[in-house]
């Protein structure tokens, strides 16, 4: 099995959508379906590469999650990929400034995905 990567995202469609890509490609995946699942998936799996996170969630939102993982230093050392339909300057900035890595606008592009992916799950 290939590298692990959590997605993140409330979107049953977005969240598989990622997963075909990542499974095509031979990466190991585990879903969360909002922020705090999220947060207790990337608690529960320290051998992650990278985590996929959308920004708008119910529960806990993306730039939430950033912050909880800065906070409590859990996870701290993974990748985080924000994919969303958001393009706010100053979302990008939050999301940033709490430690993401990339910022990808949806709808989501295979080979941009994949590329992001394999440059940030080294």
């Amino acid at each position: 099995m290939g590298k692990k990567v959590i997605v993140v995202d409330d979107s049953l469609v977005a969240r598989k959508q990622v997963i075909n890509v990542l499974v095509q490609n031979g990466f190991e995946v585990v879903e969360a379906v909002d922020g705090r699942d999220g947060f207790d998936k990337i608690a529960a799996n320290g051998d992650a590469s990278m985590v996929i996170c959308d920004v708008n969630m119910p529960k806990m939102s993306g730039i939430e999650l950033l912050a909880q993982i800065k906070a409590t230093g859990t996870g701290a050392a993974v990748p985080f990929l924000m994919l969303t339909t958001e393009a706010q300057p100053e979302l990008v900035q939050q999301a940033r400034s709490n430690g993401a890595k990339g910022w990808i606008i949806k709808p989501i592009k295979p080979d941009l995905l994949l590329a992001a992916v394999k440059k940030l799950a080294a």
